[in-house]
């Protein structure tokens, strides 16, 4: 009995062992968690500050969060003032010098990204407009490959006795985006240049990757909620260009997008933004056959 304790013992302080072995990282959204897993697998230990149905421009940054980061070695953001109501402020409170800006455990996973929508004068008057460029970049899977590889360069500064583990799961990482895109790419064929509707002004970065084409939005201005005058103007560009589907996200409310579905027959369908968004979107890939595959449901 005493032999059976002893071994239970060492199996536990193996396990403790092999856990504190392990690379921290907090990311802010579920998308940058599921990348940094697929890079990291058994070298990392990953948890994400926002969910995958959650807004992440808007966050309640909660004493738990700064918990975590207090005890994180690495810390992925997706930047470019996506987070910059939140991230801020839990990084300052966290009292961690290993992930601050600037610092090997700190990976802005914007870096090295090709950006749209890069504005050339600031007005506020327009909305929430966002000053380096749209943020929503992981919505193209190509970039996917960039932000892997800055997440790959940043587990190599904190652990380099692993650089061949992470650079290898990079490439199997790469293979698959490709192979992926070719499958995505002659799912959405039959669909380039089919018009749409879009709730916000997120989908560019997959917009131009597959083809179509973002007529206009529901909110009139970015942040601002929809407006009678805006549903009507919505309702006569559906009926003109003949556009069948409506595109939101699970954090906004689907009643405005609902009144022009009633008046034109034009599908709202909810898409996921993030990894986590619905139970079966359950990594980066699922994200892409999740949304190419309720998209072409609703076109036909």
């Amino acid at each position: 009995m005493k032999l059976k304790i002893v071994f239970i013992l060492l199996a536990c302080i193996g396990m403790a062992a092999a856990n504190a072995a392990k690379i921290n990282v907090v990311t802010t959204t579920a998308d940058l968690k599921s990348i940094t897993e697929l890079i990291g697998k058994d070298k990392v230990d990953v948890s994400s500050i926002a969910t995958g149905y959650q807004n992440p421009h808007f966050v309640d940054p909660k004493p738990s969060y700064i918990i975590k980061l207090s005890r994180a070695d690495m810390f992925v953001t997706v930047g470019l003032d996506l987070e910059t109501g939140w991230s801020p402020q839990l990084l300052s409170s966290s009292r961690n010098p290993k992930i601050q800006k600037g610092s090997n455990g700190y990976v802005d996973a914007s870096v090295g990204v090709t950006l749209l929508q890069v504005p050339s004068s600031i007005n506020r008057g327009e909305g929430d407009i966002h000053i380096y460029g749209n943020p929503h970049y992981w919505l193209d899977p190509v970039n996917g490959k960039q932000i892997a590889k800055n997440i790959c360069d940043g587990l190599e500064k904190i652990s380099p006795e692993n650089k061949a583990f992470f650079e290898a799961n990079l490439k199997d990482f790469n293979t698959k985006i490709d192979l992926k895109l070719k499958e995505w790419a002659i799912k959405m064929s039959s669909y380039k240049g089919v018009k749409i509707i879009a709730y916000h002004n997120e989908w560019c970065y997959f917009e131009q990757r597959f083809g179509l084409i973002i007529v206009d939005f529901m909110e009139p201005k970015p942040g601002i909620p929809p407006t009678p005058s805006q549903l009507v103007k919505i309702i006569s560009e559906v009926k003109s260009n003949s556009i069948k589907v409506i595109i939101s996200s699970p954090y906004f409310t689907t009643s405005s997008s609902d009144v022009v579905s009633k008046q034109t027959g034009a599908k709202t369908i909810v898409l996921g933004t993030s990894v986590g968004a619905f139970d079966n979107i359950k990594d980066y890939f699922d994200l892409f056959d999740y949304n190419i595959d309720k998209l072409i449901q609703g076109l036909n």
